[in-house]
């Protein structure tokens, strides 16, 4: 999938926190800080559980069942028990809209 898509409003994300979207089939959870969005994909690394239903503090995305964090900005765990990245996707603001792309082109 290619280009950018309308997931959400930016309104429809808390300020300092994250909810989880659909791109097409792949769960993605947004985190935002102020008017800056980021993108990752919405499966932990280590536990087959949504991120989006943890917690965001300092930069980073907590897992809510194991407690691994995963910075924001890269989708690199900052500490156990994950070791593998999660993928981050491209975001624009546009006005209200957040759109994402999940191709590595963009």
């Amino acid at each position: 999938m290619s280009g950018f898509e309308r997931v959400c409003g930016l309104s429809d994300i808390p300020d300092g926190g994250v909810i989880g979207v659909e791109v097409g089939e792949t769960p993605v959870a947004l985190v935002r800080n102020g008017a800056e969005v980021h993108a990752l994909h919405d499966v932990c690394s280590h536990a087959e559980v949504r991120l989006s239903e943890g917690d965001v503090y300092d930069g980073t995305l907590e897992c809510w069942l194991h407690g691994s964090c995963f910075d924001v900005r890269t989708g690199k765990p900052t500490g156990p028990p994950a070791t593998r990245p999660v993928p981050v996707y491209n975001v624009k603001i546009d006005g209200d809209d957040v759109l994402v792309s999940l191709s590595k082109e963009s």
